[in-house]
C-alpha cells in the first residue's frame, strides 16, 4: 500500500534548488518552478516544511529593477 509523502512539496522544493543553482541563485529566472511550489503548498494547506520558504521566494522573484 502506497504511503502518502510526509513532505508533499519536496519535489517542487528540490526543483527550485536545482533551478537556482543553475541560474546563479536569481529567483526571477525560476518563476515557473517557484509557482509550482506555491501551487503545491496551496493544495496541501501549507502542511509541508518546504512551504515555509515560498513566501520569501515570491517576494524576491517579484522585485523589479527600476
Amino acid at each position: 500500500m502506497a504511503q502518502q509523502s510526509k513532505e508533499p512539496c519536496k519535489k517542487e522544493a528540490c526543483d527550485i534548488q536545482a533551478c537556482l543553482s543553475k541560474n546563479n541563485f536569481i529567483p526571477q529566472r525560476c518563476l515557473k518552478v517557484i509557482e509550482l511550489l506555491q501551487s503545491c503548498c496551496e493544495k496541501c494547506n501549507y502542511n509541508s516544511t518546504h512551504c515555509a520558504s515560498v513566501s520569501g521566494l515570491l517576494k524576491q522573484s517579484h522585485v523589479r529593477n527600476p
